[in-house]
């Protein structure tokens, strides 16, 4: 699950490359679905089974990561 940290016009600037990005990981098989919660406050990735330190790298890897617009937790 993410939560955005950024205001709504900063998370849509980051939109386009986190969004390529997804598309390399499905692409890849590593994320099976992925989309924005209802209320805007964030997402949600569903990965394969892939172990924590690939899931830790691919969120790292993430254009919203890297630009400080959204936070990661690991359920």
């Amino acid at each position: 699950k993410s939560t955005y940290l950024q205001s709504p016009e900063v998370v849509e600037q980051t939109r386009p490359a986190h969004l390529e990005f997804l598309k390399d990981e499905i692409a890849a098989g590593r994320v099976l679905l992925a989309g924005r919660q209802e209320d805007g406050s964030g997402g949600m990735l569903i990965t394969s089974d892939i172990d924590a330190a690939d899931a830790d790298d691919m969120v790292a890897r993430d254009p919203y990561t890297q630009a400080g617009v959204a936070n990661y937790e690991r359920t």
